[in-house]
Parts: C-alpha cells; sequence; structure tokens
C-alpha cells in the first residue's frame, strides 16, 4: 500500500480531488459537506494497476494548520493541490513550507480546476516555487475533477515507481502516531494512523506512552478487517485496556522499550537562521511547545512541554503559530543528551554534534556516552543486529556495554587501585569487586568482572591478582591462636593492646584475623572470637529486664573498654534496644539467632 497527503491552499480542490480519485467521501462530517470546507482529516483509498494507494485529506484553511501537520507527519509521500483559477496562495506556501522542512520528497504537483482557467502561469509559478525545496523535480499533472481531463495522466503518474517512497522495514519497530481515536459500542477504543514502519497483528502488545501496557484487540485496513497489518499503511485499531478519553491525536502506540519517551532533544535545525526561545515542534501527529537553547551553528537544545516517544534521525519541524510561520526542519540528534552545567558547555556539545549525522549509529553513540545500557541503545533507534554486533567488538556484559577508550582507562585504573589496595593491605587478599566497581564508576559488578584481564584475575569476589593466596601467615597465626587460647576461659575479656603487640598482632595482621574469620572485631583495639560475638546475648537472658551497662559487664565478666562496644553491637542489629533514658538496655524479646560473620569484622555505633 502506497499512502499520500494532500497539501495546498483551502477551496484548491483538494478533496474533490481524492473523490475523484477513490469514489468515496473523504469528508466525514456533514458540516463539512454542507460548508464544502474540509475541518478534520479525511481518509479514502483506491487500487490502480494493482498498487493499493490510500490517501490522508487534510484541511487547507489557516486555522487547521496543526491537523494538517498530523496529517502530513507520518506519511511519506504528498499529493501538492494548486488551482487553476486561484493560483498559488499562502497556505499553498505555508504547506509547501512544512513539507520541505519534513523532508517529503515523494509525490506529485497536482493542477486543479483545469476547466475554469489555463493551469500554464500557475504550473510555471508552482514549479518556481518547489525548485530549491525537497519536491523539486516531481511530475506535475494538469487535470478537472469535475470534466475528467487529465484524470488518467493522474491515474498514471500515481502508480509511476520513479518517485515512489522506498519500501519501509516490516521488521522494523512499530511507532504508529495516532491521528483519530473513537469509541466503538461493543467494541471499545479505536485510533487509527499511517503505519510508516513494522508491523502489527491482533494480539499484540503495544505501548502507550503515560498509559502503559495496551493490547491490539483487532485490525481493520481499507475498510475490512485483517489479522495482520504491515508498513506503509493506514490502519485502525482497536485497543484492549485503555480508555477513549486516554489517548489522543498526538499520542503513540510502540514497540515496548524502542523507543525513547523525553522532553530534551538535542537537534540540527534546517533553514532557521534565528530561532524564536519558545515555539511549537511538530513531529508525526503531535505537536508539542518547546523552549530552544541554541549550541551553535545550526545545533540546538529543545526542551518540550511534555514528552514524546523520540528516536535518533527523526524528523520534525519548528513553526511559529502566531505568525503562521514554519521556522525550519529538524532532525533530532540525541534524545538523551548529557546536561550542560559549566561554563561553555554549550560550545563544547556543539563541537560534538558536529559530527553527529543523525542516522542511528551503534558504535558513535557508545563513543560518546563511554557506557551504556544495551537496552538504551535500541531506545535511542540503533537495531537489535546492530546492537549485538557492537557487543561482540567491545567490553561488556548482558546488559552494559563499555566504549574501547572508556574500557582502556577502566583497565588502567584498575591496576592502579588493585595495587594501591595492596601496598595499603598487604595482609589482604585483593581489593573487593564493589569496592573496585566504584572506584572506577562503573554502574555493575559484571561490567567490572568483564574488564579484568591479567595479572589481575577475580576471585571470592575480590580482584587478586593471579598468584596462589595463602592463608594467614605462620607467624599472625601462632598470635591469634594464643588470642583464642586467652579468651576459651574467659570469652569477654579482649586482650589489651599491649598484649596484641606482644603478640605481634598489629593493625594489618589484626584486619587479616578479621577478614579470615579468625576474630571479630568489635570496637577499637577489641577483638573477640566469632562465636563469643554471636551468642553474646546468651548471658544477658538471666538479668532483669531492662539491664544496664555495668550488669552487662558482669554478666559478660568483662570490663567497660568491651562492654560498651558489645552493647552498641547487639543495639545495632536489634538483638537489643536501649532505651531514650540512655542508660538501660533490653533483650529484644523474639530476637533470632545471629550466626557467625565469616569474615567477622564487626561495625560499631558511637555511644554506649
Amino acid at each position: 500500500m502506497h499512502v499520500l497527503a494532500t497539501a495546498g491552499h483551502v477551496d484548491h480542490g483538494k478533496s474533490t480531488l481524492v473523490r475523484a480519485l477513490t469514489g468515496m467521501e473523504p469528508d466525514r462530517y456533514a458540516e463539512e459537506r454542507r460548508r464544502g470546507l474540509t475541518l478534520d482529516l479525511g481518509f479514502a483509498w483506491t487500487t490502480l494497476d494493482d498498487e493499493v494507494l490510500a490517501f490522508v485529506d487534510v484541511p487547507g484553511h489557516e486555522r487547521f494548520v496543526t491537523t494538517m501537520l498530523a496529517g502530513i507527519g507520518p506519511v511519506p509521500a504528498v499529493l501538492l493541490v494548486v488551482a487553476a483559477d486561484g493560483g498559488w496562495m499562502p497556505q499553498s506556501q505555508e504547506h509547501l513550507d512544512a513539507l520541505d522542512a519534513l523532508g517529503v520528497r515523494h509525490g506529485l504537483l497536482v493542477v486543479t480546476r483545469c476547466d475554469l482557467a489555463s493551469p500554464g502561469a500557475v504550473l510555471a509559478v508552482a514549479r518556481e516555487r518547489l525548485a530549491g525545496t525537497s519536491l523539486a523535480g516531481v511530475p506535475d499533472v494538469a487535470v478537472s475533477a469535475t470534466t475528467g481531463d487529465g484524470m488518467d495522466d493522474l491515474r498514471a503518474a500515481l502508480v509511476r515507481p520513479a518517485r515512489s517512497p522506498p519500501r519501509p522495514d516490516p521488521q522494523a519497530p512499530v511507532r504508529l502516531w495516532v491521528d483519530r481515536s473513537f469509541r466503538i459500542t461493543g467494541a471499545g477504543t479505536v485510533v487509527t494512523g499511517t503505519l510508516a514502519a513494522g508491523r502489527v497483528r491482533r494480539g499484540d502488545r503495544l505501548w502507550l506512552p503515560g498509559h502503559g501496557e495496551v493490547t491490539v484487540r483487532g485490525l481493520q485496513s481499507l475498510g475490512g478487517d485483517v489479522p495482520e497489518v504491515a508498513a506503509t499503511a493506514r490502519v485502525a485499531v482497536n485497543l484492549r485496556g485503555v480508555d477513549r478519553d486516554q489517548v489522543r491525536r498526538g499520542d503513540a502506540l510502540l514497540t515496548p522499550g524502542r523507543h525513547l519517551e523525553t522532553t530534551l532533544v538535542d537537534a540540527r535545525v534546517r533553514g532557521a537562521a534565528d530561532l524564536p526561545p519558545e515555539c511549537l515542534l511538530h513531529l508525526g501527529s503531535a505537536g508539542v511547545s518547546v523552549r530552544v537553547r541554541p549550541l551553535g551553528d545550526d545545533l540546538v537544545r529543545l526542551r518540550l512541554a511534555s514528552a514524546l516517544p523520540l528516536r535518533t534521525g527523526d524528523v520534525g519541524l519548528l513553526r511559529d503559530p502566531g505568525r503562521h510561520l514554519v521556522l525550519g526542519g529538524l532532525t533530532v540528534l540525541d534524545v538523551d543528551p548529557p546536561p550542560l552545567r559549566r561554563r561553555g558547555a554549550a560550545r563544547q556539545r556543539a563541537d560534538v554534534l558536529a559530527g553527529v549525522s543523525g542516522t542511528p549509529d551503534a558504535a558513535g553513540e557508545l563513543d560518546r556516552r563511554g557506557v551504556v545500557r544495551r537496552d538504551h541503545l535500541l531506545a535511542l533507534g540503533i537495531s537489535p543486529d546492530d546492537v549485538e554486533a557492537l557487543a561482540g567488538r567491545v567490553v561488556g556484559d548482558r546488559e552494559w556495554l563499555l566504549s574501547p577508550a572508556r574500557a582502556e582507562a577502566a583497565r588502567r585504573a584498575l591496576r592502579g587501585e588493585a595495587e594501591r589496595w595492596t601496598r595499603e593491605n598487604p595482609l589482604e587478599e585483593g581489593l573487593p569487586v564493589e569496592a573496585a566497581r566504584q572506584r572506577l564508576g562503573l554502574p555493575s559488578a559484571r561490567l567490572l568482572a568483564a574488564l579484568v584481564q591479567p595479572p589481575l584475575a577475580i576471585r571470592d569476589g575480590r580482584v587478586v591478582p593471579e598468584r596462589p593466596v595463602d592463608d594467614l601467615p605462620r607467624a599472625v597465626r601462632a598470635g591469634v591462636d594464643a588470642v583464642l587460647a586467652d579468651l576459651a576461659a574467659a570469652p569477654y575479656a579482649a586482650p589489651e593492646a599491649h598484649r596484641l603487640r606482644d603478640l605481634g598482632l598489629g593493625p594489618r595482621e589484626l584486619a587479616a584475623a578479621v577478614r579470615t574469620g579468625a576474630l571479630a572485631r568489635v570496637g577499637e583495639a577489641v577483638y573477640l572470637a566469632p562465636a563469643a560475638v554471636a551468642a553474646a546475648t546468651e548471658p544477658l537472658r538471666a538479668l532483669p529486664q531492662p539491664f544496664t551497662l555495668a550488669q552487662a559487664r558482669q554478666a559478660w565478666g568483662t570490663s567497660r573498654r568491651v562492654a560498651i562496644p558489645l552493647l552498641q553491637h547487639l543495639d545495632a542489629r536489634g538483638l537489643t534496644r536501649r532505651l531514650p533514658d540512655d542508660s538501660r538496655h533490653l533483650l529484644h524479646p523474639e530476637q533470632p539467632r545471629e550466626e557467625t560473620r565469616s569474615r567477622g569484622h564487626l561495625e560499631t555505633t558511637d555511644g554506649a
């Protein structure tokens, strides 16, 4: 199916032409037929030489330019209509400016009402106006829909392949811009639009921004029920899961996860020397207010008043409705641009965007972002095949990808961090993966793991050199065994600092003992057997509730030096509770038994 929109000034015979071509009435409302004035979008179709042609008939009055743009926005080809007895008029020019801004290159120039005036002068003016636009050189036909003169030439031109739009990709993600929504009794909500790419099937689940998932209950195309529709086509979609008042013109039905709903885009503008700070963006069937921030040359940042589902490479136009002026066309370059916070950031951003074509580019997006989710690339407009091909060439995991430059920088930084950690922690096995991830600013531990290469490896959740890692050194193990022997007789009588020093257990040796679970640290220079810490609530059960620090100290047979941090540990884990008077504690009546922590390190809080 080929879909074409009409365009041109009011009363130049657009609807009459569609009626003559199709035998169908494009004006849907009685008022339109009574006044002879198209007020809304109309639809009709016909078959010529086995080619199905569908027409979107748009209003030509200046008050309905927004409606006209909603009709031509998703449509790849146009019939630009000029009346022989009317000549080139204001909306002829405004419609041409809009088509040129949108980059519409396919269609026909049709001079109508040739029974009322000779077409020659008007045709010459129209050709002159089209010169230098995207429609320059399109075929032209002079007709009279009333007498039928020239209509056979028009039909032949419509099926001539030379200026036909290229066939769209039926496997592309769906974005059906809604140009009409209504309710049918017994069927529910129905929306219509021009399907420009992809394929919609009955039973498909699509995404409606602002609402959520909806289901395709039924499909119609060319007035008949169909199981599926492939682009390009006019289609009516019966939806389950959404009310009529929840979907309107300018909304879009989407393949889930394949478009980014955004209010901030960077774009390249064509044909606009000086943009006002506020104007209207028209894209697809949508029209939203935008604030314009120049970046440099032909590059701008647009802040949208409401989110639209956009992709890299989308084409739209900017318009000043007060002056009835098309300001220029635009191509979306980035639907997820970085913030501009520093002085000179706009100019720097323009330098980056100067090399961006607007064609979705997986490698380019990754290079500019450094690190990106795979599904984010899909939402930016990259095809799944291109994402997978890129993933095979760069560092990544199931979710994230790293650019080559960012990966090399991260590897160098990781080696430096691992060496620094080893110097600062000579008795520890290696740098914890989570600590490494945070230091490198990476979004996932799996991504960090994908970076690691010799002479580093990951073992037991740590980044370590590729060499055997022994248990505690013999001297440290001897000192720890001596401490545990001391504690066997008095489990809560933690050895004094001088005892630890005499045993050769300095801060690093003690840290290693805690890391391996040989000892538990409950406070500054306070080390106990992990099993004793795990069982610390047992002696408290015999105490009157609530109890004081002194009573706990006596129950444990220890000093304030040990009792204070040990109570802090129990309070922090909800095994005991410090009362508001700050001097008494209460054993939790349904406390869980605390298991010995494998690494023995216990965080404490300040105060008793």
